[in-house]
């Protein structure tokens, strides 16, 4: 377990936005690279491990990239104008230290907004948004701004650190989907399965499923799992109706995710992820979810069809700094596909 939480922290802890990967996936190629025949990275970005094997082939799937921000414009006093990148609730956003990425190093800012002090009542009782907030570095103006390398188009992500909470619980950014990643590098670390595994970090899915198209598409897989993170309906404000799946249960197999716009999982991909977890006494939880989607979906899609499921980990608090995991689970979804890869030629 400690090696799983190692490795969790190091990838919350990395910084990379939607088209802004590097460094994620220089930690991915180097904690994968033991356990693979050949690594690549494609033109989009997205690092393919390959373990090479007999038939059928099997492609895992975990995004790279997380939510984040990235300037629009400095104006002429040096506070910064940013656009969101991936899909971020405004309320979140506000007051939070975050980290610009420039060509000459790391800057350090953080989001204001006008003060509740100086607004009218009825603008008190209003939410902010995005539109309305703004990043302060410190910069005296544009010009001292530019100095510290901050020009349009300069990437910026969240200022937040990976902490343990009580029991196994843990907490930090980045956990969608670098929680996928530590699912997708432990199984490989624990099956010796001689079927061949594309182990894929996708570029760009917080922005529209990107890297998942173009790699499936160059590897076409027989079969494909993503790996991801689901929303947890165990905490006030939420009702079963709403999300019944719960943090302490297990890994989450969708059946049907964003109402069928997304993911319906075929019935030979239920059959093969449910009777494995219970042939190898893993607990699960199924998935049926009206909003979001993941690298799946895409992947299903490519070529003629490629039969694709996604085992998620239950998770709080999606898409904000603070999200919320269960290390216990975060093992039994990476034992679950590790077996998974095992039981595929008996299905596929």
């Amino acid at each position: 377990m400690n090696e799983i939480k190692d490795l969790l922290e190091k990838l919350s802890n990395a910084h990379g936005i939607s088209g802004h990967e590097g460094v994620v996936r220089a930690i991915v190629e180097e904690e994968i690279h033991p356990y693979v025949d050949e690594v690549s990275t494609d033109k989009l970005g997205n690092l393919i491990a390959t373990k090479k094997g007999e038939a059928p082939s099997i492609m895992l799937a975990a995004h790279m990239d997380e939510i984040g921000l990235m300037v629009k414009y400095v104006d002429n006093d040096g506070f910064i104008k940013f656009v969101k990148v991936g899909g971020w609730f405004d309320q979140t956003l506000l007051n939070q230290r975050v980290i610009f990425h420039t060509e000459k190093g790391i800057t350090t800012g953080v989001i204001g907004s006008k003060p509740p002090h100086v607004m009218k009542e009825e603008d008190k009782k209003k939410v902010v948004n995005a539109d309305d907030m703004f990043i302060d570095v410190g910069a005296k103006n544009k010009k001292d701004a530019q100095k510290l390398g901050i020009v349009e188009g300069t990437s910026i992500t969240i200022d937040r650190e990976f902490r343990h909470m009580a029991n196994d619980m843990v907490t930090g950014k980045a956990f969608d989907n670098r929680a996928g990643l530590v699912m997708l590098i432990e199984a490989l670390k624990r099956t010796d399965a001689d079927v061949t595994v594309h182990a894929v970090g996708t570029v760009q899915e917080e922005v529209g499923l990107k890297g998942s198209k173009t790699s499936a598409f160059g590897l076409n897989p027989d079969v494909a799992i993503a790996t991801d993170v689901t929303i947890a309906g165990d905490h006030p404000g939420i009702e079963k109706k709403d999300s019944a799946i719960e943090i302490g249960k297990g890994p989450s197999i969708t059946v049907l995710d964003g109402s069928g716009r997304g993911l319906i999982t075929s019935e030979p991909i239920l059959k093969w992820l449910k009777e494995t977890a219970k042939r190898k006494k893993i607990s699960y939880q199924l998935d049926v979810s009206s909003g979001g989607t993941t690298d799946a979906t895409a992947i299903q899609l490519t070529k003629a069809g490629i039969p694709s499921g996604t085992i998620s980990l239950p998770t709080r608090y999606i898409h904000s700094p603070v999200e919320v995991i269960s290390l216990r689970d975060l093992d039994r979804c990476a034992e679950l596909i590790a077996r998974a890869i095992e039981t595929v030629n008996e299905y596929f």
